[in-house]
Order: structure tokens, then C-alpha cells, then sequence
């Protein structure tokens, strides 16, 4: 008898704007079910309380376990613990930073090395306006070894009336990239 596949993603969110995405994504990942491993950096602390209404304690609530950003003794520390990827969201540029250069400070950037080492699906949601050099250089260099950048950009084919129709759409961009189905956009046609 064959062991059923246990679907798990590890989700980050460090201190850049954009918390809601973070969030919104745990919802949508708790609601089909499937196992996610949350990691909040300190800044992210600060900016979910800046600018949700979610207390922090509520967003680890989504997740099916959390992880301080500190821990690396985490089960999502090592590349044995399996997983069908990550997704930083939002990705500050200190942490695209830190991915691109290998420089692992924390349980974000070892679970990101570790999903990048082991081949698995690593999708950063990098939310800062406008881009430096730098920072296209570095998304440049991690797209080149695979990584999946999906920025916060508005798609307007969808008629959005509401921030949540913008948070949704990015969030079901997310999704895609991981490969799961879901609706939480409505899709050119």
C-alpha cells in the first residue's frame, strides 16, 4: 500500500509592505487544506501590526506550524524535511539579498538555501517600488537558477473594485506557481 503524499509548503514573510499577501495566502492554503510551516521575521511582526488588523499570534494561528525566525533546529532547516517548496511573501530586498548571496542569518534564508539546494519550488513575492540595480541584479541572478518572482502588480483585465480583488489576484499567481488549483482570481479568457 502506498503512502499518501502529504502536501506541505514552508511560508515566510519578512518585514517589507505587503503583509496582507502573506496572510491572505495562508487562508487560502488553510482552506484547501495543506500543510504549510510559517516563518515570521521580527520586521514582519512590525508590519502586521502596522498594517492589518491580524494580531501576530492570529496569522500563526493559520498556519498548521510556526516557526521563530531564530530556530534553526526547525524542521524546515534541513534539506530532509520535504516539502513541494516556499514562498517568501512579501520578500523584502535585504532577504532577496541574502538569498542571492547565500548568506543564511536566519530560519527565512536557511529554508530558502535549503529549498534552492534540494531543487524544490522557491517563489518570492518582492515588494519594493521602484527597483535599484541591485535589486534587479539579484532577482535576475535567482531567476537564472530557477526561482519564481511574482511581484505584487495589479492586473487590471479583472475589473478589480477592491484591495482584496488586487490581494487575490497576486495570491492566486502564487498558487499557480505552486501548481494548485484555485479561484481566487478570475482568468483571462
Amino acid at each position: 500500500m502506498q503512502k499518501e503524499k502529504i502536501r506541505r509548503i514552508i511560508v515566510a514573510l519578512s518585514g517589507a509592505s505587503g503583509a496582507i499577501y502573506g496572510i491572505r495566502l495562508l487562508e487560502a492554503l488553510q482552506r484547501i487544506k495543506i500543510e504549510t510551516h510559517l516563518i515570521i521575521s521580527r520586521w514582519a511582526e512590525v508590519t502586521i501590526k502596522m498594517e492589518t488588523g491580524y494580531l501576530v499570534e492570529e496569522v500563526q494561528k493559520l498556519a498548521t506550524y510556526s516557526y521563530s525566525p531564530d530556530n534553526l533546529t526547525a524542521p524546515c532547516a534541513s534539506g530532509s524535511f520535504l516539502t513541494e517548496g516556499m514562498v517568501i511573501v512579501p520578500c523584502s530586498m535585504k532577504t532577496l539579498a541574502a538569498i542571492a548571496c547565500g548568506y543564511v542569518d536566519n530560519l527565512v534564508s536557511r529554508a530558502a538555501d535549503i529549498t534552492m539546494k534540494e531543487g524544490r519550488k522557491l517563489i518570492l513575492v518582492p515588494r519594493e517600488a521602484p527597483f535599484n540595480a541591485i535589486h534587479l541584479e539579484n532577482m535576475l541572478k535567482l531567476c537564472r537558477l530557477g526561482v519564481v518572482i511574482i511581484p505584487p502588480v495589479p492586473a487590471f483585465y479583472i475589473k478589480p473594485s477592491t484591495i482584496d480583488d488586487l490581494i487575490n489576484h497576486t495570491v492566486g499567481k502564487v498558487l499557480d506557481g505552486l501548481g494548485i488549483d484555485n479561484e481566487l482570481y478570475e482568468r483571462w479568457k
